[in-house]
């Protein structure tokens, strides 16, 4: 691969199709779809991936495959939902999925993690943050590498990226150009570049969002759809364009290191989507 190919890849999180456009609008090269943000990220709907694919014209589309919050360790049902959740996604177009699964022990579940990866056959593969709840983190890199994932999100095993940047360098020498280290919890642009100079990483995955006043009017403050989890209803966060253009900007005076390639995988999926920049 030609210098050419060499750039950083800023991937965001997307809370639902307008956030993924707002996304693409900033500049993102890739957008992973989620539902359920305060849950870590769940499974978006049918209508939000159709939306999404239709509306990212340029931006590379991945989907978050988690059934619900709380751990990775699955029961049968729940992969059985997983799989053909991953069914749908490609059938919407998407680039990819990400997904991870764990044993009650903290270790990778190879056998779930088989059957996921033969139903997102051809598709970009990210595994997860279930990485940061992991017991044996290298072991967990090597196992990851040898199941032909594309990537893993990662704090480094930390609160956020910035505090696990010692874990996430010793990562990405470990990977050593056999699976893209993401960085991603509490980037901005504030510590993007620093993140990117000491860990050697090249693709980042953050939110930007910034919070948008609802529209309603009348409003009724003493009922609460979540009971007895108090949010602020009247109100939403939505990924900001002017967030990622920072961030991007940021990069833009950070030297790329002569390993950062991207992922010749990443130019070869079925969509062929995930090659144009």
């Amino acid at each position: 691969m030609n210098q050419g190919t060499m750039k950083y890849v800023l991937e965001n999180c997307a809370n639902g199709a307008e956030s993924a456009l707002k996304a693409q609008e900033g500049g993102a090269d890739r957008v992973e779809l989620c539902a359920g943000i305060p849950e870590g990220g769940t499974t978006p709907s049918l209508g939000e991936m159709r939306l999404a694919r239709r509306l990212l014209t340029h931006t590379r589309l991945h989907v978050i495959i988690r059934p619900r919050g709380g751990d990775f360790c699955y029961s049968a049902e729940e992969l059985e939902a997983m799989v053909t959740d991953i069914h749908a996604a490609r059938e919407e177009g998407a680039d990819g999925v990400v997904f991870g699964a764990l044993q009650s022990d903290g270790s990778i579940d190879m056998a779930a993690m088989h059957r996921l990866m033969e139903a997102a056959q051809g598709l970009s593969v990210t595994f997860h943050r279930a990485f940061d709840v992991c017991r044996e983190p290298m072991e967990a890199l090597e196992q990851i590498i040898g199941l032909g994932c594309d990537r893993i999100l990662t704090s480094g095993q930390a609160a956020t990226a910035e505090e696990g940047i010692p874990q996430l360098a010793k990562l990405v020498e470990e990977a050593n150009g056999r699976i893209i280290i993401m960085p991603g919890c509490g980037i901005n642009a504030s510590n993007i570049a620093r993140i990117a100079r000491q860990t050697g990483a090249c693709e980042f995955h953050f939110s930007g969002r910034s919070k948008v006043s609802s529209p309603m009017t009348y409003r009724n403050p003493k009922v609460s759809m979540g009971g007895t989890v108090r949010i602020d209803e009247y109100s939403r966060n939505i990924t900001d364009p002017e967030k990622i253009r920072a961030a991007r900007e940021a990069l833009t005076k950070e030297p790329l290191h002569s390993s950062d390639l991207l992922n010749p995988a990443e130019e070869t999926h079925a969509t062929g989507r995930d090659g144009e920049q």
